[in-house]
């Protein structure tokens, strides 16, 4: 009988807690935010809810956990075209877990496809996981508040005091809920930044049947 895989599983993966500490850690030195085992968790989490929230199968929700907590391990390789070194990276470290191949190429497909600059939301696991990861803006991304007045994207991120996803499976709609400090940022420092972002967040809810609204300090922006 072929294991099954999930995010507990790799979150008590040693290879997995140290590929993705050492892809983090690129990622501090060349002065983005946190990339690491809380995003990593979070993305996860945010994968799952989504899927869940919409009635989705229990094994595609698991899956989508696999490929939320997985999908940025590409950057111990460097940031450019991680999605895709990612991919194999988890193809390598599943296989290894023995997850079985049907299951591998969806997490392969999600991973590849969830970076807004060149991926495509095809599946169900792949429009999750570009949902998931950029719904989370946060200030606890940020690693120093030395910059946040020069740098736009630790400022916006430093400025997101809360953010969620919400899912009404009744309404067919998938929420981003951010709250912004103003007195940081403004709210239209978030689109100069993360417009490209939106406009691949309506794609993969399309892909799951629904409309994408960006809701901001309780207005609804799209």
């Amino acid at each position: 009988m072929e294991p099954i895989i999930d995010v507990k599983i790799l979150k008590d993966n040693p290879k997995v807690r140290i590929y993705l500490e050492r892809a983090d850690k690129h990622l501090e030195g060349i002065g983005y935010t946190e990339h690491g085992l809380r995003h990593a968790t979070i993305t996860a989490i945010f994968s799952q809810k989504i899927l869940r929230s919409l009635g989705y199968p229990q094994d595609l929700v698991r899956l989508a956990g696999v490929a939320g907590f997985l999908h940025d391990i590409g950057n111990v390789c460097g940031r450019v075209n991680h999605g895709q070194s990612g991919a194999i990276i988890a193809h390598s470290i599943l296989s290894e877990l023995g997850m079985p191949s049907m299951e591998i190429v969806g997490i392969m497909e999600a991973i590849g496809n969830h970076e807004e600059e060149c991926g495509q939301p095809t599946s169900e696991i792949a429009a999750a996981l570009i949902l998931a990861d950029k719904a989370d803006v946060h200030r606890s991304r940020v690693r120093t508040t030395r910059f946040i007045n020069f740098d736009i994207h630790d400022r916006v991120n430093y400025a997101a005091e809360r953010s969620n996803v919400h899912v009404s499976k009744k309404n067919r709609t998938i929420s981003l809920l951010i709250k912004i400090n103003t007195e940081i940022s403004q709210v239209m420092e978030y689109f100069e930044i993360f417009l490209s972002r939106m406009i691949i967040c309506r794609k993969a809810a399309k892909v799951l049947s629904c409309e994408f609204e960006l809701i901001i300090n309780g207005n609804k922006l799209l």
